[in-house]
């Protein structure tokens, strides 16, 4: 693999081939909160089921992919519970995995981060559903045949992915690393509704608003275009010699966007705080930011 995306004419051409990558959709809908607290969402499969890559599975980020003890949504599993539902998906150890959605691409980077984090080689499909319909390749709609489970297979963290609160709360302020929010600019400043606690951004960090770094039409911007976004935020992407950079969002989805868009730059020394602003804004004694930056 060369880099995280792939095209649908890389896709069509692979699912053609003798030994096809499995296609997993990860939509799901997270609606815009209405109100602070506000938090609301609906499964993607229903847009599986109208229309969907041949071949491919629904999977819900929010009930196969995540711990669902945690009392935070979308906490990340142990990298064996990840492994044994791919495994019940009917993916085996070392089998390439193609992830898209038809809900802006952060589902989709969100298990792409999670398949990274156990070795999995993973990709996303740049511009996801509509690209693939936009360029007339065929869909399948309605249920369809699920594959065979395989055998289950032993899997362990192949990279460090994940920074903790604790960790932020000690963070120093000479610390050279980026602490990057990749939630919208009204979410950032606190002008908007918050689905969590309280409103505001952890102190100290910058803003890059994963959805600004994808196109209208869904496709991933240009490499100067990344780069350029980052480099405004005063994120040095420089190269691999570059400080780690440190991710957080609302719940650890539009972060894992900024992580897939870093990868695309060559960026990979990054960490997500997989309970982010949900698990931040719930202790009262941990500080928030409200307004422009100073």
């Amino acid at each position: 693999m060369t880099g995280p995306f792939l095209s649908v004419s890389e896709l069509a051409d692979a699912l053609g081939g003798s030994n096809p990558p499995a296609v997993l959709d990860a939509s799901l809908v997270l609606h815009s909160a209405a109100f602070d607290g506000d938090y609301r969402k609906e499964s993607g499969r229903p847009r599986w089921l109208e229309a969907h890559i041949p071949g491919s599975q629904h999977v819900d980020v929010a009930s196969q992919f995540s711990d669902t003890d945690s009392p935070l949504h979308y906490t990340h599993p142990e990298p064996q519970a990840i492994a044994d539902e791919l495994a019940r998906l009917g993916i085996a150890k070392g089998r390439e995995v193609v992830v898209y959605d038809s809900t802006g691409t952060l589902w989709a980077a969100r298990l792409w981060y999670l398949l990274r984090w156990i070795g999995v080689p993973a990709r996303v499909l740049d511009g996801g559903l509509a690209a693939w319909q936009r360029a007339g390749e065929r869909v399948e709609s309605g249920e369809s045949a699920a594959p065979k489970p395989v055998a289950p297979w032993r899997a362990e963290a192949v990279r460090r992915a994940w920074v903790s609160q604790q960790e932020l709360v000690e963070r120093g302020v000479d610390d050279d690393r980026a602490l990057v929010c990749g939630l919208p600019a009204g979410a950032f400043t606190g002008a908007d509704p918050t689905r969590y606690s309280r409103r505001g951004r952890i102190p100290a960090s910058v803003n890059v608003s994963s959805r600004d770094l994808f196109t209208a039409d869904g496709h991933v911007k240009s490499r100067v275009e990344l780069i350029l976004a980052y480099d405004k935020a005063g994120v040095d992407v420089s190269g691999p010699d570059a400080p780690e950079v440190l991710l957080y969002c609302g719940g650890g989805i539009s972060a894992a966007a900024n992580a897939l868009t870093l990868a695309a730059i060559g960026t990979t020394a990054v960490r997500i705080y997989d309970g982010s602003l949900e698990e931040w804004s719930a202790d009262p004694s941990l500080p928030l930011e409200i307004g422009e930056p100073a």
